[in-house]
């Protein structure tokens, strides 16, 4: 297991090698441990770095004051853009699941954010575990964590590529960075949250009163969540409850929560 110590120096060396200190560099920063711990990596090899952080208004607002908070900390200048009418033009009327379109907006307005703003690179935090996903990164020629996409017209640099989520998750504790959870479900065990949007059922056409719904359950269900120290979502509409480690209690209570928005209590 490598520590942080060495990543930022082989950040450092590969930084060097590719020019990127005479570069101005954009993180697609969500908060979250994968973009904190790129955030962190980046300033640290002394790199002049940036963050870029999208909402709309079913963000979860507790996890973009954290953020905020990390960038100020830091000392990094923090960009931060409402994409709330793209979203809603990209994926009303359309079946889910949203995160396709939510992400399709999000890397679109990055690009012209940093051509307009005289980036050179953005950064991602994505790593090994999330390279099957990102079929345009995919394409990457040589080493995978600098990427020059003709399509896009901005070259990506990804630090973490190479490392596994598991091993993301070790080094962020070891530089002591601990966002805020909202004790979302996710969609893999280790800690993967995002925003309520993604747990609309997947063959439900999306309408902003579906999105509403979505987060509206949601984040009642994350006070439950939080207070009992257990991961919990709940689908929309079918208001199905995704839980780990759930006893009958947080079940039931949950269960209370959903039957005040349509869902059936058992």
């Amino acid at each position: 297991m490598r520590d942080i110590e060495s990543v930022v120096e082989e950040t450092a060396r590969f930084s060097e090698e590719h020019g990127l200190y005479e570069k101005r560099i954009l993180v697609m920063f969500s908060g979250g441990k994968d973009s904190s711990l790129t955030l962190h990596i980046l300033k640290e090899v002394g790199l002049e770095v940036s963050a870029l952080t999208f909402f709309h208004r079913w963000s979860w607002r507790e996890t973009l004051n954290w953020a905020m908070g990390f960038t100020k900390k830091l000392g990094v200048e923090h960009y931060i853009v409402d994409i709330t009418d793209g979203l809603l033009r990209e994926a009303a009327g359309r079946k889910g699941p949203i995160c396709i379109n939510c992400k399709k907006v999000m890397l679109w307005n990055a690009k012209w954010f940093a051509l307009n703003n005289g980036f050179d690179v953005l950064a991602k935090g994505d790593n090994a575990n999330d390279k099957i996903i990102g079929a345009l990164l995919d394409q990457c020629e040589g080493d995978i964590r600098l990427c020059g996409l003709p399509k896009v017209g901005v070259p990506f640099f990804r630090p973490l590529i190479k490392y596994t989520a598991e091993e993301v998750e070790a080094l962020a504790d070891e530089a002591g960075i601990r966002p805020y959870r909202m004790y979302e479900h996710a969609r893999r065990r280790q800690w993967r949250e995002g925003c309520p949007l993604q747990y609309i059922d997947r063959e439900e056409v999306v309408t902003k009163e579906l999105m509403d719904l979505a987060f509206r359950v949601n984040y009642e269900v994350s006070k439950i969540a939080r207070a009992r120290k257990v991961r919990v979502s709940v689908r929309v509409p079918s208001f199905e409850i995704m839980c780990w480690d759930c006893d009958e209690g947080t079940l039931r209570e949950v269960e209370r929560v959903t039957s005040m928005f349509g869902g059936k209590e058992k």
